[in-house]
């Protein structure tokens, strides 16, 4: 199936809370207890809450990994992880579609980016491991809003999560201290003042480590396939 046909539909996914760091999956005692087994804690994955989609979502996005078009900012490598809510086994295919502001706070498509619709937007699909990876830059801010990244996972062609994944904040500090960023201070909301975050975010907080001159960015998100 082509990725630009995949549809928009409602989410599907019915989810619970919990963050593995590092990602290290479960599986082999996953088809014993089922969804019992993931709230018991005897299966280990992260189930990411459902969290608005947003208004800067472009439909027909392009499937490439490297989704930075060469505009600046401290690198960032985004490994999202797919696995089914039942078992906590990987889901391989599926389609994670993602887009985010650049360092300047602006999205490809709208107000000072609305020449270019594709920087920092793009799809990938889930290797056998339910992996997909994304390089791209540490997001900047905007009025109004925390600093976030959008997700959508699609399976089957169907919608099955829509998110938004986030940043601690002493790390985004940090990140503004560096140029591009430098040349906008001041962001004016933080995770706790967000109005999305406060419905779930810290369950959809990446686990980030530094990797030489940037970052990597990792969380797991569990769907209802």
């Amino acid at each position: 199936m082509d990725d630009r046909t995949l549809t928009r539909r409602g989410s599907l996914a019915s989810l619970g809370a919990g963050i593995l760091a590092l990602l290290g999956l479960k599986v082999g005692r996953a088809s014993a207890g089922g969804p019992d087994a993931v709230a018991s804690g005897l299966v280990t994955c992260v189930l990411t809450p459902e969290l608005t989609e947003g208004p800067y979502y472009v439909a027909g996005e392009r499937v490439r990994r490297n989704i930075t078009e060469g505009r600046p900012g401290v690198p960032l490598a985004l490994r999202l992880r797919v696995v089914d809510v039942s078992t906590c086994r990987p889901i391989e295919g599926a389609a994670v579609d993602v887009w985010h502001a650049d360092a300047g706070g602006v999205y490809s498509g709208f107000g000072a980016g609305r020449s270019n619709r594709t920087f920092m937007r793009g799809i990938q699909r889930t290797d056998a491991n339910g992996l997909a990876t994304f390089q791209t830059v540490y997001p900047g801010w905007y009025m109004g809003r925390t600093v976030h990244v959008h997700v959508k996972v699609h399976v089957g062609g169907s919608v099955v999560h829509t998110g938004q994944l986030f940043f601690p904040d002493a790390l985004t500090d940090q990140v503004y201290r560096r140029s591009p960023y430098s040349k906008r201070p001041g962001r004016d909301v933080r995770n706790a003042d967000d109005s999305i975050f406060v419905n779930g975010g810290s369950r959809s907080t990446l686990t980030v480590r530094k990797h030489g001159a940037g970052y990597v960015g990792s969380i797991a998100m569990g769907v209802r396939a």
